[in-house]
């Protein structure tokens, strides 16, 4: 009877442990944002970079780069670096829930240009959320 009742007890932590940790995103949820990261919102344009054949690098893919595009007219806060996403390291997914819903950042600023203020909804938002975690950074 022990060790029916400690197996018992060890399952019903092991599964407490598992839920607490929260479930993986349905593999639809990680597709639907895979495709907004890469067919709609373009993010890979500026956030992946580029070989000497201007061909994305899929070594690193989603993991920063600089811009090597400039305004027409100069901005004081014009962006020349576009932050990695692969991992979405240092971010909550609140965080960046919140930021592609409004537009607007923790401090309620817009981005910096020429990165676009997005108002997607909660739901394509927190795909773009699952499927940039599912990337691991190659830095």
């Amino acid at each position: 009877m022990r060790r029916s009742t400690a197996f018992v007890l060890g399952a019903v932590v092991a599964g407490a442990i598992v839920a607490g940790l929260g479930a993986a995103p349905p593999a639809s949820q990680v597709a639907r944002g895979k495709y907004l990261v890469e067919q709609v919102a373009m993010c890979v344009d500026c956030h992946s970079p580029r070989n000497e054949k201007g061909q994305f690098d899929r070594a690193h893919w989603l993991d920063g780069s600089k811009l090597d595009f400039q305004p027409s007219h100069p901005m004081p806060v014009w962006a020349d670096y576009a932050p990695p996403l692969a991992g979405l390291s240092g971010w909550k997914d609140g965080q960046v829930t919140q930021f592609l819903h409004t537009g607007l950042n923790q401090a309620g600023k817009p981005a910096r240009p020429p990165m676009p203020a997005y108002t997607m909804t909660r739901e394509d938002a927190a795909a773009v959320v699952a499927y940039l975690r599912s990337l691991k950074p190659h830095k």
